[in-house]
């Protein structure tokens, strides 16, 4: 695999976390790789800047690089939306938590949430899935997600706390 394969592979796969459930699965489109994806995001919570406007911006500077290696990652794999690219979790999970307090709850309803509105995608998200090509394609329906789960997010808060 030549080192622009390799490093592509590496980024769009979360460190290759997706294939771990991919290959138990035999990469059937239901593999587990984007609940793998999603835990790698929680993961790195802890890492990203805690101030809003700061994960703001860099949520705002990893979408275009998200969208990026999920085009070239497309290519590579030889398919649009491939399970083992889940760089589109990440940032779909990553703007769930856009503007929130990083509390339990929060984190959890957030990741709930997503997870739910990634796996159903409900309209507008399935819409935007299957209409636009490329990483922008694989990476917008997630982040469509995101936005939804963030909203429902706030309304558990306010309903449950």
């Amino acid at each position: 695999m030549p080192a622009k394969d390799f490093l592509v592979k590496f980024l769009a796969s979360g460190g290759f976390v997706s294939y771990i459930p991919a290959r138990l699965t035999g990469f059937k489109k239901f593999t587990g790789s984007g609940m793998a994806g999603t835990l790698l995001a929680l993961a790195l919570v802890p890492f990203l800047p805690s101030d809003d406007a700061a994960f703001a911006a860099f949520c705002l500077a990893f979408l275009p690089f998200s969208i990026w290696i999920a085009g070239l990652a497309a290519a590579a794999f030889g398919t649009h939306d491939d399970p083992r690219i889940v760089i589109d979790e990440v940032i779909g999970y990553w703007t769930a938590l856009l503007f929130l307090d990083r509390t339990p709850f929060n984190l959890a309803a957030a990741f709930v949430l997503f997870r739910a509105l990634d796996t159903l995608k409900p309209w507008p998200i399935k819409k935007l899935e299957t209409s636009i090509a490329g990483g922008f394609g694989i990476i917008i329906d997630d982040v469509l997600a995101g936005v939804e789960a963030n909203l429902l997010t706030r309304l558990a808060a306010k309903l449950f706390l």
